[in-house]
């Protein structure tokens, strides 16, 4: 959208001036307040919307139109002055009087000057659901400006339990409530007291992300609306330069099965030491060229005025409904020009510093504790935001009228409150097991990705309701999702024949493993699967911890997540890309999610197809959780389990092999598997101690994880039962030996209480690798079936000779090649 030109502003003017003379309403709120004004343009388009709506007999909730807006200035100028006293006072003083030296922390803090900034923006989005008796979802990247969020709910009640209890609008509340932003303190259960946080909480009323990570909104919010609901989206300019992704938007979105986004960036200029790369570019206008090279449709406007927050969402809406009806009318096609609306505004405009850079954090020039000249300026530009109380009250009435259109609070947005409800989860297709068992088999072989990939489109099918998402960065048929790819299709604008495409796929690819697996994150109405070659999926570590920290901080908080659960794929992973040198070999991943919240942040390493059937159709049984599933992809995988089993393993953690580990007397060993190909490892060395009368166990872990001792009373709740542990390591096992997946490290500290008081070895990844196959690879990471021989001789204090022949030995110590056994691999 241009701007107006000369002569259009001379219109503009005369269009305002007969506007305010002829409405008194409409005049009161156009003189402004505080710091805040409302340029002509801004006027006449306010005009024009309050017209439009009267003639669509839209009544919001019952309160006048400008009456409104004359109240969201007051709200606002109020939430600015909360904004500045969280961060420099520790006292509030109701009737605006001067704060003295002794009434400011000690040490302020506080992302002041975005904050200033979101303070328009947050109460724009309540008076425009105000306006029009709609209640929206909202969404915020920069979750550091969480107190302008928190500071506009305070003031009109739009609270959750936790701030309700604790702060209102008089002197002590608000006290209160300034003394609780980065306060610190402990409660005597050891936990945080102050149910503030520094950015986006499980206590900030309507919150869905943290957003300490930047850029990650702006890769969920057009995955995130159902058909019918309305999101608001507050984005970053700093995250613009930080992630990449979000300029794919308009590839995604479609009428027919996501609702209207309305997303909207805060265009202040300034990262946290310099101006943003887009300032540096050329700012808004060559951000307006960068948004229509890739699709979009910008809207610029003030990004001081709350009205002018008013009228770019409700234009964005119109221009995209428009859009949509084009499309369902048969004369226009997809893509869309998806409305994106440019906010301009100095760096925490409305108080001292605007525009600096140290309106990021702290816009006083010294801590006005200390430094009278702080203090002064402190109470200077706080009293041009101080509104009376008796003013604020009325305000408050006029955009607190949600009973009169009976629409919820915005602390319960579509979003907020969502519910995945009854699932139906048809049974996961079966492989047969050998009546008889042993380590040595002989097995039948599937791949545990075609379960994976037959469970979760029986599920889909099975719910209709559930919009599907599959988060792809690549290579689906090598991934053997080849049902679910042909049944749902790549997402694309222009489909080529022959091929799995369509404009309504539900599989969204991208090479960018971030912005895929935000399709499925952002899809919390819906069913979904993401599925990535393991070493590749390491990059989206940061958005699946941002999911996992928040769902566990919800579910703390009383406030457990009604989404359905996300299955993390990992296959064509470490030990099965050995041809494809060491960055196709990488655990981290799993590793590191092995270190989260473990009854959110579930690592599961199925060693089968029926264990990975099974896990997938589980995992759609909770909710709010991340199953990280590692499995293996190879058509040659033994089927181990059978389907009771594979329930059974799931349900406990793990599971101890009766028919494996035969020899004389109790079990001096327990041999643990964590892994497909470290199972098929251990059966191979357990066939070997069975032949040579060495007693011992073999047990394969699931979740790991639920072994590990409980940091909290929630993973407390989640370990696997004494009676399993027991199983896997009997009380008179002298020693253990694990084979894992990850990194021996990982895998030792994880089991460490399983391992406690026995001699244990733990073999893994070593960080060696090349050009393979997963037999070599196993060997030069010492994690063959030798190596566990090798492990057991020395910790049960055997001469090893009674368990590797000759050649063996010298392959280990470094002179010849491992032969292969004589009883095949497992």
């Amino acid at each position: 959208m241009r701007e107006p030109d000369e002569a259009e502003l001379v219109r503009i003017r005369e269009q305002a001036e007969l506007h305010r003379r002829g409405d008194e309403s409409f005049a009161r709120w156009a003189a402004g307040c505080g710091p805040i004004r409302h340029a002509e343009l801004t006027q006449v388009r306010m005009r024009a919307m309050a017209d439009l709506l009267s003639a669509r007999g839209v009544k919001g909730d019952g309160a006048p139109f400008f009456d409104v807006l004359h109240a969201a200035d007051r709200v606002a100028c109020a939430a600015m002055w909360l904004v500045v006293h969280e961060t420099y006072a520790r006292t509030v003083h109701t009737d605006g009087r001067r704060l003295r030296q002794e009434d400011f922390k000690e040490h302020p803090e506080g992302h002041t000057g975005g904050s200033l900034n979101m303070v328009p923006a947050y109460t724009g989005y309540m008076a425009y659901d105000a306006l029009t008796g709609r209640t929206r979802s909202w969404l915020m990247g920069q979750g550091h400006c969480v107190s302008a969020v928190d500071s506009v709910n305070l003031i009109l009640g739009n609270l959750t339990p936790a701030h309700a209890s604790r702060y209102d609008l008089t002197g002590q509340g608000l006290t209160r409530y300034v003394r609780d932003f980065y306060s610190l303190a402990l409660r005597e259960d050891g936990r945080q007291d102050s149910p503030l946080g520094s950015h986006v909480n499980a206590h900030t009323a309507g919150g869905l992300i943290e957003g300490g990570y930047l850029g990650f909104a702006e890769l969920q919010y057009v995955h995130m609306p159902l058909p019918g609901e309305n999101l608001v989206v507050f984005l970053s300019d700093g995250a613009f330069e930080e992630q990449r992704g979000s300029d794919w938007a308009p590839r995604w979105w479609r009428a027919e099965d996501c609702g209207l986004v309305a997303p909207i960036m805060i265009h202040n200029g300034r990262r946290i030491d310099q101006r943003t790369t887009m300032s540096q570019e050329g700012g808004v206008s060559w951000f307006v060229r960068h948004l229509e090279l890739n699709g979009f449709d910008p809207l610029p406007f003030d990004g001081r005025d709350p009205a002018a927050f008013i009228w770019a969402l409700f234009e964005i809406e119109e221009r995209l409904s428009a859009a949509a009806a084009a499309i369902a009318d048969g004369r226009s096609r997809y893509p869309v020009r998806l409305p994106y609306g440019i906010a301009g505004a100095p760096k925490g405009a409305g108080f001292y510093g605007e525009g600096t850079n140290l309106a990021h954090n702290l816009p006083l020039p010294g801590n006005p504790r200390h430094d009278e000249k702080s203090a002064a300026l402190f109470n200077e530009h706080a009293r041009r935001l101080w509104i009376p109380p008796d003013e604020l009250e009325a305000a408050r009435d006029r955009m607190r009228r949600h009973g009169a259109s009976g629409r919820p609070l915005e602390r319960d947005h579509p979003l907020a409150t969502r519910e995945a409800g009854h699932v139906s989860l048809p049974a996961p297709p079966a492989h047969p097991v050998p009546g008889v068992r042993s380590p040595r088999g002989p097995w039948g072989r599937a791949s545990a990705m075609s379960a994976v990939d037959e469970t979760y489109l029986a599920a889909v099918r099975a719910n209709p309701r559930l919009r599907p998402r599959v988060g792809n960065p690549d290579e689906m048929r090598s991934n053997r999702m080849v049902r679910t790819l042909e049944a749902l299709k790549f997402r694309v604008t222009d489909p080529e024949p022959g091929i799995p495409e369509s404009v309504h796929g539900a599989v969204v690819t991208a090479l960018n493993e971030e912005a895929v697996a935000s399709a499925a994150l952002g899809n919390k109405g819906g069913i979904n699967i993401i599925v990535s070659y393991e070493a590749f999926a390491a990059k989206m570590h940061g958005v699946i911890r941002q999911e996992i920290i928040f769902s566990a901080h919800a579910q703390d908080a009383g406030r457990a997540p009604g989404w359905l659960s996300v299955p993390l794929v990992l296959t064509s992973h470490t030990w099965e890309n050995a041809k494809n040198e060491q960055s196709h070999q990488d655990p981290s991943l799993c590793e590191a999610l092995l270190g989260e919240t473990g009854h959110v942040s579930r690592v599961l390493f199925p060693p089968d197809a029926n264990t990975a059937g099974r896990t997938l159709t589980e995992a759609y049984r909770t909710h709010g959780q991340i199953w990280t599933m590692v499995v293996p992809k190879a058509p040659g995988v033994a089927v181990v389990f059978t389907p009771a089993e594979a329930e059974a393993m799931v349900r406990d953690g793990a599971m101890a092999l009766e028919w494996c580990g035969a020899g004389r007397g109790p079990a001096r060993l327990s041999l643990l598997a964590v892994g497909a190909y470290q199972l098929a490892e251990a059966l191979m060395a357990s066939a070997r101690l069975t032949e040579r009368g060495v007693a011992h166990r073999v047990g394969c872990l699931l979740e790991p994880g639920r072994f590990r001792r409980a940091r909290s009373g929630a993973e407390a709740r989640h370990a696997a039962s004494a009676k399993t542990a027991a199983a896997l390591v009997p009380a008179g096992s002298e020693a253990c030996v694990v084979l894992s997946h990850t990194r021996p490290e990982t895998m030792a500290g994880t089991l460490e209480p399983l391992l406690a008081g026995r001699r244990a070895a733990v073999l893994g990844y070593l960080n060696q690798g090349g050009t393979l196959d997963t037999r070599r690879l196993l060997f030069v990471n010492r994690s063959s079936w030798a190596h566990a021989l090798e492990a057991a001789a020395r910790l049960l204090e055997l001469d090893r000779t009674i368990l590797l022949a000759g050649p063996e030995i010298a392959a280990l110590e470094g002179r010849g090649l491992l032969p292969p056994t004589p009883w095949g691999e497992a």
